[in-house]
């Protein structure tokens, strides 16, 4: 084993390629933190989490100032022990979503430190379930888009081979979520499928409402009807659909999800890597979901999920959004709309380090060691 030498941290800010709008914000920039540990070796890990516009500094602030002071002379192949300490080191602001995502900066790093070292690729250190994974597209289908637009992402999508379309409703009445819908669904025909997303704004009784619409057009998933953190209301409705519920980008802790499952009130967890904390607490949410005979179906972060939900049997699809196209050499190999991981040592993810260097900004960048 070698000890952590080193660990610098950056931050870049990435501008999205398309407009992209829910019921509940609009997706203006990607401020993504980085972490680089370099161990006695000489061996390099990169990690990397994002924010969705803000908060991107308080993210760097509590690397510099807490988390990465602690990880120099660490044993770096020691990543449960690292999360733990770090997590407990930070109990007066866990369970939240600056901490976990400052956590899984670092747990992504010393992820592919290890892989790194091992010279095995993310999905074979973790598991190698499978070698490629079917994916559904969310970039054609934000809440802006006019019905017709919707309709022809979605034909598009399904021509290349993609096996879903993603739409996001919360229209300001009922009617217009489903005109989009059974446009959508009259162009696919009945065995492609839809899934739709609230982003957490409706309340029960309203979401109780919809479901029946969604029912009626063979929707896949329901995704964030309500607020998350509201778990009774979600195994209310998940009691009284057939539409499978879909929860989990708005959860950052292991707990939350076992809430979920105990309570019945989740058919499909969309786990986030980055919002989690990392790929140590994404695995444990991924084996406790299969216990639970419930599908992972991540959220966002496409180039990474794509060799976690590779690593595991019960992940059926991947989210189609780019983000890292401009900052990589080569992009994340796509066929007939099925998603590959990386073959590669590490995170599978082919960094083109002048173009990091491009969009960070030099006055967050910070060094240890």
């Amino acid at each position: 084993m070698a000890k952590i030498a080193t660990v610098d941290i950056f931050m870049a800010d990435l501008q999205p390629k398309v407009k992209r709008t829910d019921a509940i914000q609009s997706f203006d920039s990607q401020e993504t933190p980085f972490v680089k540990i370099t161990d006695t070796d000489g061996a390099v890990g990169l990690g990397y989490s994002y924010t969705i516009g803000q908060g991107g500094p308080a993210i760097m602030s509590l690397l510099r100032e807490t988390l990465v002071p602690q990880l120099i002379g660490c044993e770096a192949e020691e990543i449960e022990r690292i999360w733990r300490t770090l997590l407990f080191s930070t109990h007066a602001t866990s369970v939240g979503a600056i901490t976990s995502l400052a956590l899984a900066a670092i747990d992504t790093a010393l992820w592919d430190l290890r892989c790194k070292r091992a010279g095995l690729p993310l999905w074979r250190m973790l598991g190698g379930a499978k070698a490629s994974v079917p994916m559904y597209t969310t970039e054609g289908g934000w809440l802006h888009i006019s019905t017709e637009d919707l309709v022809a992402d979605a034909i598009d999508a399904k021509a290349k081979g993609f096996s879903g379309s993603k739409v996001k409703i919360g229209r300001p009445h009922l009617s217009e979520d489903r005109e989009r819908l059974q446009a959508v669904r009259e162009a696919v025909g009945p065995a492609y499928e839809i899934m739709v997303d609230a982003n957490q704004s409706f309340t029960l009784s309203e979401a109780i409402r919809r479901a029946t619409v969604l029912e009626a057009l063979d929707i896949a998933w329901f995704e964030e009807p309500m607020p998350a953190d509201d778990v009774a209301s979600h195994a209310t409705l998940a009691a009284g659909t057939s539409v499978p519920v879909a929860v989990g980008e708005s959860m950052y802790s292991i707990s939350q999800f076992k809430d979920y499952l105990v309570a019945g009130a989740a058919s499909i967890v969309q786990v986030d890597v980055a919002r989690i904390g990392g790929i140590t607490p994404w695995m444990k949410v991924a084996h406790m979901a299969e216990a639970h005979n419930v599908s992972v179906c991540p959220h966002f972060l496409m180039e990474l999920h794509v060799s976690l939900v590779c690593a595991i049997p019960n992940a059926p699809w991947l989210e189609y959004i780019p983000q890292l196209d401009n900052l990589t050499a080569t992009p994340m190999r796509m066929e007939n709309g099925r998603a590959f991981p990386g073959e590669n040592p590490g995170l599978g993810i082919d960094w083109d380090t002048d173009q990091l260097a491009a969009v960070r900004i030099p006055h967050l960048d910070f060094s240890a060691g």
